[in-house]
């Protein structure tokens, strides 16, 4: 009798447990607030940032080797940069991407790089110590808490998709020619 009385506990339970882990993986920034700009060194060995690339739509894409949904991302992100690089867009003059690798070895994020053939020149190695807390600098500065997590800048540096598929990417980009 005890336990008809108190049947709504594991439910209960689970709806907390699923509503607990959605917010978590949330991402921390939503439409029309600015990204925070960040640096990081280009495989050349020079600098660049955020601000470098304002006047263009830039994804910020942030995958990991041992990922297995950013990897089949690849060839369509690969896709949509060859098609819209020099596009000149209503608002901007074309569409770069700034690849953010969290990586525990600089090894495999390379590798990665090579083997997909990840033609843009933004790359960026973010060092994680722990894949469970995402504790490198760049995405811990974004809130990452899974991979794939992408966000679409305008040409101002403002955030107008989170975590758009490659479909929806290339859709938005349509409606800006």
């Amino acid at each position: 009798m005890k336990i008809l009385k108190k049947w709504w506990i594991l439910p209960l339970f689970l709806l907390s447990f699923v509503v607990g882990k959605y917010l978590y993986q949330m991402p921390k920034f939503d439409n029309g607030e600015r990204s925070p700009n960040f640096e990081w060194i280009l495989p050349s060995g020079k600098k660049s940032d955020l601000t470098k690339l304002e006047g263009k739509y830039v994804l910020i894409d942030f995958w990991g080797s041992w990922c297995g949904p950013c990897r089949a991302e690849f060839p369509g992100l690969t896709s949509l940069f060859k098609k819209y690089n020099t596009t000149k867009f209503k608002n901007a003059n074309g569409f770069d991407i700034v690849g953010v690798g969290v990586e525990k070895k600089e090894k495999s994020w390379r590798g990665a790089i090579n083997k997909h053939n990840l033609v843009w020149k933004n790359h960026v190695f973010d060092q994680v110590d722990n894949f469970r807390f995402f504790n490198s600098k760049v995405a811990k500065l974004y809130g990452i808490t899974e991979v794939p997590t992408k966000y679409l800048l305008d040409e101002k540096g403002v955030i107008v998709l989170v975590n758009p598929s490659v479909e929806e990417l290339n859709e938005f980009l349509q409606t800006q020619l």
